[in-house]
């Protein structure tokens, strides 16, 4: 038997964090650390040391100093890319060292 007030479970977790605006902040940090994998690839992940998020930038140890200035290159669009994958603008700048 179904209650009157019941709600799909994807809408009541959306409407959670709604309300909860520093934990859907903090998920959108989490995707944002994993989306440097994630948009990425394989290929830059195997480069990667170590991936932190701190104060709305994104530090990024690689390990490979062409990859790091090809990187550089592209910062505003990796920026965009991983904003757009967390779904909140949480990254003002990548730092990569």
């Amino acid at each position: 038997m179904r209650k009157k007030n019941s709600q799909p479970f994807s809408k009541a977790m959306s409407d959670f964090f709604e309300v909860n605006n520093g934990l859907k902040m903090k998920l959108a940090e989490y995707r944002a650390v994993k989306g440097w994998h994630e948009v990425l690839g394989e290929g830059v992940s195997k480069y990667t040391r170590n991936v932190y998020f701190k104060r709305n930038i994104l530090y990024v140890n690689l390990s490979s100093a062409v990859l790091r200035a090809e990187l550089l290159m592209n910062k505003k669009g990796l920026i965009e890319k991983i904003n757009e994958y967390a779904e909140m603008p949480v990254i003002k700048d990548i730092v990569l060292r």
